[in-house]
């Protein structure tokens, strides 16, 4: 069917060329776009427009043809009339249909039954759609063919459609609460000599002209703290970064996150800064409470929760020894490439702990060895660093710290992960000496923090899976 539908539409092309017909032209004259008709229709009944669109329906009634175009999520109908158009009446019928665009001129009004339309005087075949629009919803038996289809997605589906311009809303809002509290928008290298920033495994390129290794970033936390070093005080980067790990519901290798730094702050004023940026985000899609996963889950209040208190929650005490940490690993069969206890303690919370923080909660002072770039404790010694992490929905969605700014604790840290790094764990951190060295011209005390943008507007949208809210998820290629 489609086979046979392309080679007939095909065919019209062939006409119309041989007619000198431009039928893909360059541009058309618009003055108002179809959004602007339909929200400013009270304004512009009566007068003429001149409008471009996709056609999403036809409808024949002998000499009157009623159509409706689409753009930008907005719709509004045509009313072709065959003693308006005269001859071109019959070319609108022989040659134009559903998924092609067209362009009118006409007057605004509206039909008999009251829906807003403008009566077309002109119009142009602007461009033909060799394929016929689905007349359902497309992949609603194939998610897959949603997702390597994203196009016909957000053509067909309002929700889809909806979701990515939230998204859009989001990243926005983020970016205009920052710009208003004086924090400057960078772009740090995405492909890096030295990977780091979090625990992940990356991926590997090569540059011909370095003859040299490269990776793609696994964060731009180093190259941003360098711009505190420089005399920036307040930076950030919306970020697309890579890491060499799962595809499922809640990973996708290719992602982004916010990452913010802040000169003379602390881990406290980011849990601050990130719980203001989540209530704008999802007040600006006119959210308060969302229904995620089965869960009702409001974002009027956000706790905090010790770390240590929450795994005894959870039946791991604080003075556990580290025989039975061991024993609670291979219960649940977490492989670690080698022992030391708060490291351990960070993989047994991620098993245990995580899915229950349902609510908006702060998961604050974690053991030292779950991160070497963050700085000890104030009050409660340096086997314990001013971190959190922020779960909603049992997810992950923030990460920040009080940042580490001694540079020779920085470089003792980085030693420590390059022997993990020796014992097998892909994950760990590389020594970055550029980092250290910049570290030794002084870096002032500051605070960071990094925001996942895919599952923060998943969880706000009510989405499941990932996929949901990035337009072109990983897939596996087809055979």
């Amino acid at each position: 069917m489609v086979r046979k539908d392309y080679e007939y539409r095909l065919g019209i092309v062939e006409k119309l060329r041989a007619m000198n017909y431009e039928v893909y032209p360059h541009k058309v004259e618009v003055t108002h776009t179809v959004k602007e008709i339909v929200e400013k229709q009270e304004e512009l009944m009566g007068s003429k427009v001149k409008t471009a669109g996709r056609i999403v329906g036809y409808r024949e009634h002998g000499k009157l043809i009623f159509c409706d175009i689409f753009d930008d999520g907005f719709k509004v109908q045509l009313m072709v009339k065959k003693d308006i158009l005269q001859e071109d009446f019959k070319f609108f019928k022989n040659y134009v249909q559903r998924g092609d665009f067209v362009w009118v001129n006409g007057e605004l009004t509206k039909s008999k039954r009251g829906e807003l339309s403008i009566l077309v005087e002109e119009f142009k075949l602007i461009c033909k759609a060799l394929y016929d629009l689905p007349h359902q919803w497309f992949g609603l038996e194939n998610v897959e063919t949603r997702y390597r289809k994203r196009y016909l997605d957000i053509l067909l589906n309002p929700e889809v459609f909806e979701t990515f311009k939230k998204r859009d809303l989001i990243i926005k809002t983020i970016r205009s609460e920052l710009w208003a509290m004086g924090f400057m928008e960078v772009t740090t290298p995405i492909l890096q000599p030295v990977y780091g920033g979090a625990y992940a495994k990356p991926f590997k390129t090569y540059v011909n002209a370095l003859k040299k290794e490269y990776y793609l970033r696994i964060s731009p936390e180093l190259y941003l703290k360098r711009l505190l070093v420089g005399g920036y005080s307040k930076v950030f980067e919306i970020a697309q970064n890579f890491r060499n790990e799962d595809i499922d519901a809640e990973h996708n290798p290719e992602f982004t996150m916010i990452e913010i730094y802040w000169a003379y702050a602390d881990y406290n004023d980011m849990m601050s800064l990130t719980e203001k940026l989540i209530k704008k985000s999802a007040e600006s899609i006119g959210v308060e409470e969302i229904n995620f996963r089965g869960h009702k889950i409001s974002l009027r209040n956000f706790r905090r929760m010790d770390f240590y208190e929450l795994l005894e929650e959870h039946g791991i005490s604080r003075d556990i020894s580290d025989e039975k940490i061991q024993q609670l690993l291979k219960e649940y069969k977490v492989k670690i490439p080698s022992y030391s206890r708060g490291y351990a303690l960070g993989k047994l919370f991620e098993k245990v702990c995580e899915e229950s923080l349902v609510q908006p909660t702060f998961v604050i002072d974690y053991p030292q060895e779950t991160t070497p770039l963050c700085k000890w404790h104030r009050t409660k010694g340096k086997e314990i660093v001013e971190r959190f992490e922020l779960f909603i929905g049992g997810l992950e969605i923030a990460n920040g710290y009080t940042e580490l700014n001694d540079p020779e604790k920085q470089r003792e840290l980085f030693e420590e992960e390059m022997k993990r790094k020796r014992l097998g764990d892909e994950e760990a951190h590389q020594y970055d000496e550029e980092f250290v060295e910049a570290l030794r011209w002084g870096m002032p005390p500051a605070g960071g923090v990094g925001i996942g943008i895919d599952r923060l507007v998943m969880i706000l949208t009510e989405k499941d899976s990932i996929k949901e809210v990035i337009l072109y998820p990983m897939l596996a290629p087809r055979d």
